[in-house]
């Protein structure tokens, strides 16, 4: 069966072969608890990797051209029997790029880093039990074009890096003794943005095993409704019947609330027709539930089944969060019927040490961040975000500006579009779709038509959420996609948001990005000449504006929703304001590693209510002596009081956009802060001039890591003072050393810095210099019950770091050997006498002798007493060195067996055996011919099972 089309889930249940019988009622207990069949299976482990592309051979005869046309037949590195013994081993999610080295001749958006194209391989064995099942292969994304080849088959070509796609793999696979091959072609020299794409493998991998009749993938849309305080979830279930024959089954769907209590449940059953699918639909009821916020991201898990004869054959869960949105031509965006302000940020999907790699716990850790910047929204610019931040978002109270990178309507485009929604659309976090970002196309009829058709794939798929796209200019002409949207997003638009307000008051408005400030972490001064910019708030780009003045232009305007700063984090590439030797950009709140600059406070002070009082710059410049220093106070309070040294140098009243600030001459020692509300003191700060430095510290982000080698905490080192204060521009050179675990990867924030972010040694040992202090290394865990970190460098104490190491709880698919079998047989029409074993097939016959795969078995005839097999290989380089054996797992019938000419076994018994046999060591291709005798009988002979060589 050819799995359903996205395209086919589009148009709804009216299009499937079945549809939903009986209604929805309401059971009151539910059936036995039963372990669902279901598994999903990590296949992130025991990757080849080759970088570098490997040509396929030329088609240069009629023998080649006629196999390169069949399936199973792939060349080269895409073929089953490829050697790839000697490629490395690596672990997904993988980000070759990051391992490039810096080339000033290589593209300025790529951070300087040359991509090109590399190759994976991986083989893995499928249980005999699993040929009836569904089984799919789930790529998160690659980057940037993908083919994939399963067994020598071409199975799936992918042409975005930002996007996953599903295998139906059944039709690929191969099960018991055979192994399956996977092979992917990565070509990253394909570009689609202006910023660091990395390259490869650099999302998840899973396999999932399910019965023939199952719940599709992103085959449920849960998505709670509210109106006048009643709420339900109306539930559509999509089931996919892959079996020969008809089903009919019950959809079960089980409401739990965040303590685990279930407060509703329904079922409906489903007659589906074999090789179809089939839409369930069921009604939820839930009385008063707990809302979703950021400021209280209550989850509720629906459990969907699929139950035959009362038992539990498929299960998906799903967190769900009950909260409604509106947004308001006139008072701006709402949450839960209350106004909130929407306070975000643009973000790329790259960290420090790992590139686009990122492993699921960094995307907490940045939301985290995030929350405590004062954050409540994250726009994914401009691309499909991993699922793992998504689910982040929904559990940590994070809202969503879900984007689309593409503007057009091919065929292809509109499916990634709609695998995003149907992926995405029942999580609480996300409140707008938006369909594109900055397009020269925004106001003319070819893009407008372009738009139409994305927004009703869109509306199909999800008809509640509000749809809308990142627009710079041309706000006011005639065509316009603003015209077709549901929030008119705003990209640096503030001299416009009036007059655009007046001309449309009945549109709702949102600045989906502003800002673009740029600020080095830690710097006094800017200097343009070493492409450091002022940690002050005091560099912006000629399009934007500071970070107070930005949100000073929608905060004061309730028409508009929110904002969105440009940007949270630095990233790689588009190193704006400058190009070479710098290699990312300064645009974000925080740099690569997540450390704060001064915008992080600032925009704590602009966003959040509880006291707060920040002091930058900090404050120790030795050799500024008498040196004027502008000191900002940054806070959300209405007045700072600043003593130096304990005596009092400024009293003075606060803006809350344009904040206190004075210049001292810097005399080290102690600057204390007090900040007012009224006459009542709210907030202290106290920073003190640090000595030089004499140890350094480590700070874990968590105690505890999961020993799955996936589980990631990042950890901070700084070097510290005889006092243990911070050094805060100390630079010192780190070596990093790690017991009981793996350093994934390193980096400081630096974003001149061409120090490599990776480790050295298998991952236990790592370098890296202190930025501005601070630096932060990545570490994994296996199954040890510790791990301990070390860090040291040339005059200083060093620093240890232990985390306690949990069980893992991943299930996982066990990479194989990779031993070589022999698939290619062909096999000669049988005859009455012995064979002659030196006559070959002639060139270009691809007619006279058939072509076989092991694993079937045929019956003899009387006048074709014998039978001859024959294949040609070259075996894989331990084999060749050192010689080996070949494996017939199962061989029925008498035969005799010969290696390059040499009788080697003999097998008498009309059973079938297994039987093994020498293969010397040698250069170049072997023959292994056999010859069955049948003595005329009609009892079955052949290859039954695999053949494989093995050292």
């Amino acid at each position: 069966m050819m799995p359903p089309t996205r395209r086919g889930f589009i148009a709804g249940s009216a299009a499937f072969g079945g549809l939903a019988a009986g209604g929805s009622r309401v059971t009151a207990t539910p059936p036995p608890i039963a372990d669902s069949p279901r598994e999903r299976l990590s296949f992130d482990e025991g990757w080849r990797f080759h970088e570098g592309d490997i040509p396929f051979p030329p088609i240069l005869d009629h023998e080649a051209a006629y196999a390169n046309g069949k399936a199973g037949n792939a060349a080269g590195a895409a073929a089953s029997d490829y050697d790839d013994s000697g490629w490395p081993v690596v672990a997904i999610p993988h980000d070759w790029a990051l391992g490039q080295p810096f080339d000033r001749a290589a593209n300025i958006d790529q951070g300087f880093r040359r991509r090109g194209i590399g190759w994976y391989r991986r083989t893995f064995a499928l249980d005999a039990g699993d040929r009836d099942r569904h089984l799919e292969l789930q790529f998160g994304a690659i980057a940037t074009h993908a083919t994939i080849w399963i067994n020598g088959t071409l199975a799936h070509r992918s042409f975005s890096g930002f996007t996953g796609f599903s295998i139906d793999l059944g039709a690929f696979a191969l099960f018991g003794d055979d192994l399956n091959t996977i092979a992917i072609r990565v070509d990253a020299d394909a570009t689609e943005s202006w910023w660091y794409e990395g390259a490869g493998l650099y999302r998840h991998a899973w396999l999932i095993k399910r019965p023939s009749t199952h719940i599709a993938t992103d085959g449920i849309h849960a998505d709670p409704r509210g109106q006048g305080g009643a709420w339900h979830v109306p539930v559509a279930v999509t089931v996919v019947n892959s079996a020969l024959s008809s089903a009919t089954v019950t959809i079960e769907a089980i409401l739990t609330d965040p303590t685990g209590r279930a407060v509703a449940r329904s079922q409906t059953d489903v007659v589906i027709a074999a090789d179809a699918v089939a839409v369930a639909r069921l009604s939820l009821p839930v009385a008063d539930p707990q809302l979703w916020s950021p400021d209280t991201p209550a989850l509720y898990q629906l459990e969907t089944r699929l139950l035959r004869a009362g038992q539990i054959e498929d299960a998906v869960d799903t967190a769900l969060g009950f909260r409604t949105i509106r947004f308001d031509a006139a008072k701006g965006f709402f949450l839960n019927g209350k106004p909130l302000k929407i306070k975000g940020v643009c973000a790329h999907q790259d960290h420090a040490g790992v590139g686009v790699a990122v492993p699921d716990s960094l995307w907490d850790y940045r939301l985290r961040r995030l929350k405590a910047m004062g954050a409540n929204a994250l726009r994914c610019a401009h691309n499909a975000p991993a699922s793992e931040l998504l689910d982040a978002a929904d559990r940590i109270g994070i809202m969503v500006m879900d984007e689309h990178r593409e503007l057009s309507a091919a065929e292809d485009t509109l499916e990634r579009l709609a695998w995003l929604v149907r992926r995405d659309r029942n999580h609480p976090s996300i409140i707008l779709w938006s369909l594109c970002n900055e397009e020269s196309l925004q106001s003319s009829a070819l893009g407008v038509a372009m738009f139409r058709r994305m927004k009703s794939v869109v509306r199909a798929l999800d008809p509640a959420r509000p749809i809308t796209a990142a627009l710079n200019g041309a706000m006011f002409a005639s065509p316009n996609i603003a015209d077709k949207l549901d929030v008119v997003g705003f990209n640096y638009g503030t001299a416009q948001y009036d007059r655009y307000h007046a001309n449309y008051p009945g549109r709702p408005l949102l600045s989906s990005e502003d800002t673009s400030a740029y600020m080095t972490r830690g710097a006094l001064r800017t200097d343009r000449t070493a492409h450091v910019l002022a940690d002050d708030d005091s560099e912006h780009a000629g399009w934007g504006l500071n970070h107070r003045a930005a949100w000073r232009s929608i905060a004061g305007r309730p028409f508009m929703a929110g904002g969105f700063v440009w940007t949270g984090f630095d990233y790689r590439g588009e190193p704006t304001p400058f190009e070479w030797p710098s290699v990312g950009a300064s645009f974000g709140a925080m740099d690569l590693c997540g450390f704060a600059k001064s915008a992080f406070h600032i925009r704590r002070a602009l966003w959040t209510d509880p006291p707060m009082l920040e002091l930058s710059p900090h404050w120790t410049w030795p050799g500024h002596e008498g040196q004027p220093i502008t000191l900002t106070a940054i806070t959300n309070a209405d007045r700072v009081v600043l003593r130096l040294n304990g005596r009092i140098v400024a009293d003075v009243p606060n803006d809350r956009f344009a904040m206190a600030s004075i210049t001292l001459p810097y005399t080290p020692g102690r600057l204390e802060g007090i900040a007012y509300r009224g006459k009542r003191a709210v907030a202290h700060r106290r920073i003190d001039t640090a000595g030089p430095a004499v140890a350094l510290r480590l700070t874990s982000d968590r105690s505890t890591l999961a020993g799955d080698r996936r589980d990631t905490v990042p950890v901070t080192v700084d070097a510290v003072d005889a006092r243990g204060r911070a050094v805060p521009g100390a630079g010192t050179a780190i070596r990093f050393q790690v017991e009981g675990g793996t350093i994934l990867g390193v980096g400081n924030g630096d974003p001149n810095s061409h120090e490599s972010d990776l480790p050295g040694d298998g991952g236990r040992t790592a370098t890296r210099r202190l930025f501005s202090g601070l630096a932060q290394v990545l570490v994994q865990a296996g199954d040890v019950a510790r791990l301990q970190l070390t860090a040291e460098a040339d005059g200083l104490r060093p620093a240890s770091a232990v985390l306690a190491v949990t069980a893992p709880r991943q299930n996982t698919v066990a990479p194989q050997d990779g031993r070589q079998i022999l698939t290619e047989w062909r096999q000669a029409p049988p005859s009455a006498s012995p064979p002659d074993l030196r006559h070959r097939i002639g060139e270009g016959d691809m007619n006279s002798w058939g072509w076989l795969k092991p694993g079937s078995t045929e019956i003899g005839t009387p006048d074709g007493r014998y039978v001859l097999f024959y294949v040609s290989f070259t075996p894989r380089r331990l084999v060749a060195a050192n010689g080996g054996r070949i494996v017939f797992a199962a061989l029925a019938g008498p035969a005799q067996i010969w290696v390059d000419g040499t009788l080697v076994h003999t097998k008498s018994s009309h059973g079938t055996e297994r039987c093994v046999t020498p293969l010397s060591a040698g250069p170049g291709d072997h023959v292994v011919q056999i010859v069955f005798d049948t003595h005329g009988s009609s009892a079955r002979f052949g290859l039954a099972g695999t053949v494989t060589v093995a050292p």
